[in-house]
């Protein structure tokens, strides 16, 4: 099946008609979902998201740290932490058109609208300067749906139109459980143990349309692989406060995710669409697909109006044994790994916190920005990623560490340049909106006492 859906993808990205399949986890919606383990979702909470998703050298006693495990040695004692999010995204992919003869030919348009929860975790020490996270969040997610007429002479000439569709489902979940520890004033280590699974499916039909030669030796033919993940990974982090007084902190964060193989179990099926719809074919066998080896680093300063931070990620998706899915596809054309550069940078400005007589001066702002490549090239073409973002912090009490944080993310995937010349195949631009909404829940350090009075 794999062979089948390569030596189509030409004619594929010449004509888009893409949409999401189902699924309440699948917020992808993209045709670069079609290899490997889909789009990745960006890690954080909602005011990491709302500050371009920045988060690794964020020290905080107020919210779970959902990236840096070594965030976790900053939980305050007789406290409990406790974080929820949803996002949702609204999608529009575009494509340039052109005839046989190369000319533009207008925009190929559609969208989709997904929601999906975006972390659950909790928070909480187990003794001075030690602490400990568990969290629930999407990795990343599948989703695409692809039609096209075959208009080769001799097919359409000798038996009828042949139709066919290449779609695709699935996510992969991330589980994280971990733990952090100062053994020094301002300095912090962390480890994590990340269990990935899920399933992402594959498929394929081929139908004969308008029949006209009447053999019934033509079927329709189904294929359906199917990934199921299920795997360990593991995280280091450490995070370093460089400057600590009760009106500015500098903070230092870096992370290394282990990657490699993930194996998962791989069913491939085809059908032969007949009035029985039969088995023509089963197998099942283990593949490579694989995380990379991952590196974060970061800055943060924090005062108590201003916070700025800055990090760059890098992934080692092309490097290893990753060359084993360069694909190519008809005319020559490759889809291959490449390794990621990422870099974000972000600012929130709290006017006076402790106003008691304006709300409005105890609201975070938040601003952001995140550029990066795509881990895929096409034809050695190159996928940009930028993303502004945006959010607010409301807060649900004076003086209250609980609050309520939405953010808001514009992004631009890939473009409108040319795959191909010859014939002339476009590249597929896509824009998305997100809106995200976090809830930060029981931070105060008092959860855990008792009140001497009722």
């Amino acid at each position: 099946m794999r062979t089948a859906v390569i030596a189509a993808l030409c004619a594929i990205f010449g004509t888009l008609h893409v949409s999401a399949q189902g699924g309440a986890a699948v917020t992808a919606y993209s045709p670069y979902t079609m290899f490997g383990i889909g789009e990745l979702q960006v890690i954080g909470t909602a005011q990491m998201r709302a500050m371009g998703g920045a988060g690794v050298a964020w020290y905080s006693t107020q919210m779970p740290s959902l990236v840096n495990p070594a965030g976790y040695s900053a939980t305050l004692r007789k406290s409990f932490l406790f974080g929820f999010g949803a996002e949702a995204n609204f999608l529009q992919n575009s494509q340039y058109k052109y005839n046989s003869a190369g000319n533009y030919a207008g925009t190929a348009k559609n969208a989709k609208n997904t929601i999906n929860f975006h972390e659950i975790a909790v928070q909480f020490p187990v003794a001075k300067k030690l602490g400990i996270g568990l969290s629930l969040m999407p990795y990343s997610s599948v989703g695409y749906k692809m039609s096209f007429l075959d208009q080769n002479d001799n097919i359409a000439g000798n038996i009828g139109t042949a139709s066919y569709t290449y779609s695709g489902d699935g996510d992969i979940t991330e589980v994280k459980l971990g733990i952090g520890w100062e053994p020094f004033k301002g300095f912090s280590i962390g480890a994590a143990a990340k269990y990935y699974w899920g399933k992402i499916n594959h498929n394929y039909t081929s139908t004969i349309e308008n029949n006209f030669v009447g053999d019934s030796s033509f079927y329709s033919v189904k294929g359906e692989d199917e990934y199921a993940v299920s795997n360990f990974k593991f995280q280091l982090g450490l995070l370093w406060n460089i400057l600590a007084t009760e009106k500015n902190m500098l903070s230092l964060g870096a992370t290394y995710d282990y990657g490699g193989s993930l194996r998962p179990k791989v069913t491939k099926s085809i059908y032969l669409n007949d009035q029985y719809e039969s088995y023509a074919y089963r197998e099942s066998s283990v593949s490579q697909m694989r995380l990379p080896h991952t590196a974060k680093v970061g800055v943060m300063y924090q005062s108590i109006k201003l916070m700025a931070t800055a990090e760059y990620e890098f992934g080692a998706w092309g490097s290893g044994n990753n060359g084993h899915f360069e694909e190519t596809i008809n005319g020559g054309m490759k889809v291959r790994y490449v390794d990621t550069h990422t870099a974000k940078v972000g600012f929130a400005y709290t006017p006076n916190r402790f106003d008691v007589r304006n709300y409005f001066n105890r609201i975070a702002y938040r601003v952001g920005f995140r550029y990066s490549n795509y881990y895929q090239t096409y034809n050695d073409k190159s996928i940009p990623q930028y993303a502004v973002t945006a959010g607010l912090g409301f807060p649900i009490k004076f003086m209250g560490t609980t609050s309520i944080d939405v953010c808001f993310e514009y992004g631009l995937r890939g473009s409108h340049a040319l795959m191909s010349n010859t014939p002339k195949i476009g590249l597929i631009r896509q824009d998305y909106f997100k809106i995200g909404l976090g809830l930060s829940l029981f931070g105060e350090d008092y959860w855990f006492v008792r009140p001497k009075y009722d």
